[in-house]
């Protein structure tokens, strides 16, 4: 399995950080990365990540501006796309197919091909535009997945929080995770 990971500026590098991490873990899957200049601010303000040690958690790593990357085309066939996490500058220029950089050219790629394109944005509260924007997205079949805190699991810490998040970007690509499973009340 081939996969793209795009790092962008917002809130929340911690959730691909981990990702790359477990993508690490599984030897089927080879991961190509892009990580804007936003994104290295944001690693720099809320981790003590690297951003070199970051890059050697993937096979391939882009420049952003790389116009010219294997990525770039729809000949090159990969699986997919995870854009964790998404910034509303990215996603509004998914949206309306503003391909100024690789990460967004990337992106549109995957629709264009119809390949599964998986968005975490991490904004709140959502304005109306943030909401029209992921809707064209949703309709043109990205899928949209802000990372919302769940509690069933009863997580004890924000690694369990960071972790849960992670398995459910794993699970809508069929790979290996760890989820526990919500089972609800069985009537009799």
């Amino acid at each position: 399995m081939r996969l793209i990971v795009g790092m962008t500026g917002a809130s929340g590098v911690v959730l691909a950080v981990e990702l790359l991490r477990r993508l690490k873990e599984i030897e089927s899957v080879e991961t190509h990365l892009i990580i804007t200049e936003g994104a290295e601010l944001t690693i720099r303000d809320e981790t003590d990540f690297d951003t070199f040690e970051i890059r050697r958690l993937a096979d391939y790593v882009y420049d952003v501006n790389q116009m010219d990357a294997s990525i770039a085309s729809g000949s090159f066939l990969v699986d997919g796309m995870v854009v964790v996490p998404c910034t509303m500058k990215t996603l509004a220029g998914i949206a309306s197919g503003y391909c100024e950089n690789l990460l967004l050219r990337a992106a549109d790629v995957c629709l264009k091909e119809n390949r599964k394109l998986l968005l975490v944005p991490r904004e709140m509260p959502f304005s109306r535009i943030h909401l029209r924007n992921m809707k064209e997205l949703a309709d043109c079949g990205a899928i949209i997945m802000p990372p919302v805190m769940t509690f069933y699991h009863t997580p004890a810490n924000l690694d369990a929080q960071i972790n849960h998040i992670v398995n459910k970007i794993l699970r809508l690509f069929n790979l290996p995770e760890d989820m526990r499973e919500w089972r609800g009340v069985e009537s009799k």
